[in-house]
């Protein structure tokens, strides 16, 4: 990997932390992702009209990538409904990895290297750690199996999207058709469970969106753009020191509880993500 494309990577983890502070202030959690999403697929949509059209077999990958972008908003959005930021995003974004590690292992026969098995180890204790911390600080217990389902599907779509713009061969137009998919797809789920309370009615929750939507669609069409040149394991460990920046947002912005107890946890999460990509 060059520098330019550690540094992108690095900006783009910033601006993920940022836009999922964004999503949390405010009264309405779905309301504010509504607006992300719709935001992210017009913008999506502008550019890949810019762009040649995919071919049939590209499809299949946008598809599924915009179904599982879906699904990780819809869990991400009621966990913070439940949780802190410095609570859920490094549960929901310190698991992946250590999901596809595990499912690598498990279900397809692919061999650890001793630095994974001790980057497992060492984020299973530090998911454990926060997780547990749920309780102790009397937080919502709701807020677990929405951070757990988020980071599911951040696994899914971290190897479908890779894989998919590197067949298309055109980061930028992946990206825009995605976002196009998934913004149709979470607001009209949001529509059926929440109906017209969903969409926003005041100009500052669309100001809010919208900018958290500029900034996590940057985030994530550098992310592709770097998984077309640099390993996807590698860009995918780099983006999870967002939850450092996450963590120190909830912290000096937002005034979140910082206990030792998460410190560490926090702390043992990162080092278990390095140590898993070594």
């Amino acid at each position: 990997m060059t520098i330019p494309v550690l540094l992108a990577v690095l900006g783009a983890a910033l601006l993920h932390a940022t836009w999922n502070a964004l999503v949390r202030i405010g009264a309405s959690r779905v309301g504010a992702m509504v607006v992300l999403s719709v935001v992210q697929g017009g913008v999506g949509f502008l550019i890949a009209l810019t762009r040649p059209f995919p071919s049939g077999e590209v499809w299949l990958w946008l598809l599924s990538s915009g179904l599982i972008h879906t699904a990780y908003k819809v869990f991400l959005t009621f966990a913070y409904e439940h949780g802190d930021l410095s609570r859920v995003y490094p549960l929901a974004r310190g698991t992946a990895p250590l999901v596809v590690l595990v499912v690598g292992s498990a279900v397809l026969g692919e061999s650890l290297a001793a630095a994974e098995v001790a980057g497992i180890v060492t984020l299973g204790g530090g998911i454990l750690m926060l997780a547990r911390g749920v309780w102790t600080s009397g937080e919502s217990l709701k807020l677990l199996p929405f951070a757990l389902g988020s980071a599911l599907a951040t696994a899914g779509y971290t190897v479908v999207d890779g894989l998919g713009a590197r067949i298309l061969g055109d980061a930028t137009a992946f990206v825009g058709w995605m976002f196009l998919l998934d913004g149709i797809g979470l607001t009209l789920f949001m529509l059926v469970v929440r109906g017209s309370a969903a969409i926003p009615r005041g100009w500052r929750a669309w100001g809010t969106g919208g900018v958290a939507a500029l900034a996590s669609y940057g985030s994530y069409w550098v992310a592709v753009w770097a998984m077309t040149l640099a390993p996807i394991a590698l860009v995918a460990a780099l983006r999870e020191t967002s939850i450092l920046f996450a963590v120190l947002i909830g912290w000096l912005i937002f005034r979140e509880r910082m206990t030792p107890g998460k410190a560490a946890s926090v702390g043992l999460i990162v080092a278990g993500v390095v140590l898993t990509r070594l």
